[in-house]
């Protein structure tokens, strides 16, 4: 019951973004839906960076994981400034694509205790028994709709294992 009460106040402080996901009454893509968002100015830097725009505009679908950016400045001083370097791209991408789960799951896909493997080639694990997490971040905002995927936007950065 408490993971329906998170989502339902989730899904309906995503109103907000809806209308950042339409435009011309065209649904956009994720990158393009989290570009229009400034609470991912991080994200969206450190997609670039990774060289991964091509692949999540393409046509999925996706699932992503969406660190907004006060997650990744709750990360040790200096660590994304590292991370957007040249030298630790396959690092970043490592880390970004350990976000992103193949398919479009909905929060109404979400079991407690269900694993999904990410693009990275690790597990995630979904938890509702404390609201919606994933690994240890909460689902924060859910189901924001693109048109190759869905975002679920939580508030700390996942971290494949053996990363950092």
């Amino acid at each position: 019951m408490n993971f329906i009460k998170t989502t339902i106040a989730a899904v309906a402080t995503a109103g907000f973004m809806t209308g950042a996901a339409l435009a011309d009454g065209h649904m956009k893509d994720i990158v393009d839906t989290a570009a229009g968002n400034d609470d991912f100015e991080t994200l969206v830097a450190a997609v670039q960076a990774a060289g991964l725009v091509d692949t999540l505009k393409g046509d999925g679908p996706f699932t992503v994981f969406a660190p907004t950016d006060a997650a990744f400045e709750a990360l040790p001083d200096g660590t994304v400034d590292s991370l957007l370097m040249e030298e630790n791209s396959d690092q970043l991408t490592s880390i970004l694509t350990y976000h992103v789960v193949p398919g479009k799951v909905m929060s109404s896909d979400l079991e407690d205790g269900m694993t999904a493997e990410t693009v990275e080639g690790s597990t995630i694990t979904i938890s509702l028994d404390d609201g919606a997490m994933v690994n240890d971040a909460n689902i924060v905002t859910a189901d924001i709709e693109a048109s190759n995927g869905v975002i679920h936007v939580i508030d700390s950065v996942l971290m494949p294992e053996g990363t950092m």
